[in-house]
Parts: C-alpha cells; sequence; structure tokens
C-alpha cells in the first residue's frame, strides 16, 4: 500500500505545548535539574495529534522528583517508583516522571533489572522505535533526536534506535508493537526489523498473553489493520499469537475471487473498519475503540 509522507522539518516546528509542561519543566531546572518531554507525546507533536497522558524523563532521583512536585502536582502516587516513576495529575492531564534508566532483562523473562542512568542519550537508546525515541528539552523547547526519529517519521519507516535484535530480545512485545504502529500511522516497516522480527518470532511466547491482547486490539482498532495483520503473518509472529489467521492461508475461497480465503478474510476487516461510524459520519478506529494510540 501506498504510505503518507510527512514533510517534516524539526527546525521549523513551532512545539505548541500546554503551560503545564513548561511550568513542570521550570520546577525541575530551577532545581539543578533536567527534564524532558519523551515518547509518544512528542512523535504526536509532529503529527499534529494531543494526549493528555504525558510522558517525562529526568535526571532527578525518584526522591527528588517527589520532593519537587508533592505540592504542585493535584495528587501523586508512587506504585512505578521501583522502575523510576513517579505519577500524579495535574490540570486534567496524567503524568508520569521517570528517571533516566539503563536495563538489562534476563533472557529467560521479562523481569527488568533496573539501573538508573545519568544521560538521556542512553535513556532513548532503550527505547523500542527511533519515532518514540525523540526527547523535547523543558523548558527550552529544544529537540533531541539522537537516533533519526524525525528522518523516519518525514519517511514513514519503522526502526529501532540501536539494532533490533537487541531491542526486540529485551521485549519481544515490541515486534507485536511494530504490527501495531503499522496499522496505527499506516507506517512501514525498517528491512532489518522485519527481519529480525522473523527471526525471533518464537519469543512472543514469554510474554503474558494478556500483554499480547491488548497490543492485537490496538492494532485491530488501527486505522490500517490489513498492514498490521499482514505483517504479522508475514513475519510468523501469527503463527504463535493468531494461528487460526495464519491458518486460513492454506485454505481455498470456494468462490474463487481470492487465492485463499487469508486474503478475503482481510478485505472483509477493512471493509468492516471502513464502516465503522459515529454522529459525524466516518471515524478512525482508533478514536472508536483504543483510546491512547502510544
Amino acid at each position: 500500500m501506498a504510505h503518507a509522507h510527512h514533510k517534516i522539518d524539526s527546525n521549523t516546528v513551532d512545539f505548541q505545548v500546554d503551560p503545564v509542561v513548561l511550568e513542570l519543566g521550570q520546577r525541575f531546572v530551577d532545581a539543578g535539574h533536567e527534564l524532558s518531554l519523551v515518547g509518544g507525546p512528542v512523535r504526536d507533536l509532529f503529527l499534529g495529534r494531543t494526549s493528555p497522558d504525558l510522558d517525562f524523563t529526568t535526571d532527578a532521583s525518584p526522591d527528588q522528583t517527589v520532593a519537587l512536585i508533592k505540592k504542585w502536582a493535584d495528587n501523586f502516587w508512587e506504585i512505578g517508583r521501583a522502575f523510576g516513576t513517579i505519577g500524579m495529575r495535574k490540570a486534567g492531564f496524567q503524568i508520569e516522571i521517570t528517571t533516566y534508566r539503563a536495563e538489562a532483562y534476563d533472557p529467560e523473562s521479562r523481569k527488568p533489572v533496573v539501573a538508573f542512568g545519568s544521560s538521556l542519550t542512553d535513556d532513548l537508546l532503550r527505547r523500542d522505535f527511533t519515532i518514540n525515541a525523540m526527547a523535547l528539552r523543558l523548558p527550552s523547547l529544544e529537540l533531541i533526536d539522537p537516533f533519526g526519529g524525525v528522518r523516519d517519521l518525514s519517511a514513514s519507516v519503522l526502526a529501532t534506535p540501536g539494532s533490533p535484535e537487541a531491542s526486540f530480545s529485551d521485549d519481544p512485545l515490541r515486534m507485536m508493537r511494530a504490527a501495531r504502529f503499522a496499522s496505527q500511522l499506516g507506517i512501514s516497516v525498517h528491512d532489518d526489523v522485519r527481519l529480525a522480527m522473523t527471526q525471533m518470532a518464537e519469543r512472543i511466547k514469554i510474554i503474558s498473553a494478556e500483554r499480547v491482547r491488548d497490543e492485537l486490539v490496538k492494532l485491530i482498532c488501527g486505522a490500517n489493520p490489513r498492514v498490521g495483520v499482514d505483517l504479522l503473518v508475514d513475519t510468523g509472529l501469527a503463527e504463535f499469537v493468531l494461528p487460526e489467521v495464519s491458518a486460513l492461508r492454506l485454505e481455498s475461497d470456494e468462490h474463487h475471487r481470492h487465492k485463499d480465503v487469508y486474503q478475503h478474510s482481510l478485505q472483509v476487516l477493512e471493509q468492516a473498519a471502513a464502516l465503522e461510524t459515529d454522529a459525524d459520519g466516518a471515524v478512525p478506529a482508533p478514536i472508536l475503540c483504543c483510546g491512547s494510540q502510544r
């Protein structure tokens, strides 16, 4: 399929962020710390989308973060403290602030060994894809993009900051996320990413069924679900997460309209998604059932 190409120039983008974001950044800078908006919210600024959920990263420790926000936030919680994350609400936003991290994983599980880091670049390197490995330093609004996220977003291609093998070994669910982003953003997948997905597909078996299900729901609710499903089938991931769909390729189409039932089923999926509407007519599927697309 043809993919939309976004003409993006980071030098001419006027980042419009809520005053709450700038205020929070100023609090950290005044205390001698760094704070950056990071990940999906930065990507969405380029795509003209906004989200009430904001992710930040900082060199401040969780204790230092709590000290800076406990009187500022409407309320806060420390459920993710062991992973360096402090959550809060402020002026209608749900905010998570995470200390710079360098993570390693037991290759037989998904239990992370958390080590706090001191470098924003190192923190961005451990993220899933380059389009999610951009940061907006606050309150200066300086874009930090060491791995070419703007370039890849402009080219509408999904690539990893480091090697895809290392990324998917750290968290095999990222292979599912690749298919989900293909569906949601109509984005193509870099050849190296596709190859790694194919070679490492079986590793998805160590991920819990609940986490796999959540990614599948977001994929099906994306604007281009056929693209995402096709990627799962082509790389062999579907054999582990949607074996019934892979099996459709072995069935013949009795009406002879398609070479197999699989292609026919994908067309039905596409047509069903196109029929989803609200009071104003057709709307993108993610708005209907998925909420946040991060």
